[in-house]
């Protein structure tokens, strides 16, 4: 069983990577949020401890002032330490039920699966929704092997007990058919936070997502 709330969860899942952002991850963090984010996760994995819990301290600031959720990769303790909503587990980290025993009930857990088997096992753990890619190719997801493609996500997401977020190369003209492919939303990165108006960026995306929600309901 999942523990945390799943029904509200927002379908826009932002991931960060500071690498990619101008001017820096704060701004960028900011203007998101202002334009609509209200799922985030940290994931900045090459920082120190100490660098990554000021970091994250600041995060937490900004997304409680715009009542949005925090993710922290992989870091329970930093999570528990600085009173995060949960974090985003995969398959090099802790596994989600020992997470769910430390957390408690009512963290958010993700779990970043590039496999059915993967998703499943997450969700007999107690995962509250995981991502599934990369669905098409980016280089920043290469290590994981070729795109899973739609037709695997929408087998995925026909079969899945848990939300399916559509994560890897995802950008605005490719929602519709994401969606249409039963993904209950989409987790992006580089389509934010290499934008040089964030801001704009989420606008658009958000109104798509809209749109193709809508339509998709039109047809069932």
């Amino acid at each position: 069983m999942s523990g945390g709330t799943t029904s509200d969860l927002p379908s826009l899942y932002l991931i960060t990577d500071r690498k990619l952002t101008s001017p820096d991850l704060l701004f960028v963090l900011e203007a998101a949020l202002k334009a609509g984010v209200r799922l985030l996760q940290l994931r900045e994995k090459d920082l120190s401890p100490s660098a990554l819990r000021a970091l994250a301290g600041k995060v937490l600031i900004l997304t409680r002032s715009y009542g949005a959720k925090l993710l922290l990769n992989g870091s329970l303790e930093l999570a528990i330490e600085i009173g995060a909503d949960g974090v985003q587990l995969g398959i090099d980290t802790e596994k989600v039920f020992e997470a769910r025993k430390i957390l408690g009930q009512r963290a958010l857990i993700g779990f970043s699966a590039h496999s059915p088997q993967e998703v499943e096992d997450a969700a007999s753990q107690g995962a509250d929704f995981a991502t599934f890619g990369p669905v098409y190719f980016t280089a920043s997801k290469a290590q994981y092997g070729p795109p899973q493609g739609l037709n695997a996500l929408q087998e995925l997401c026909n079969t899945s007990s848990i939300p399916i977020y559509a994560l890897g190369g995802i950008n605005p003209d490719r929602i519709n058919e994401v969606i249409n492919a039963g993904a209950y939303g989409v987790a992006l990165i580089s389509a934010v936070m290499a934008e040089g108006d964030p801001h704009k960026a989420v606008r658009l995306i958000l109104q798509k997502m809209t749109t193709s929600h809508a339509q998709l309901r039109n047809t069932l």
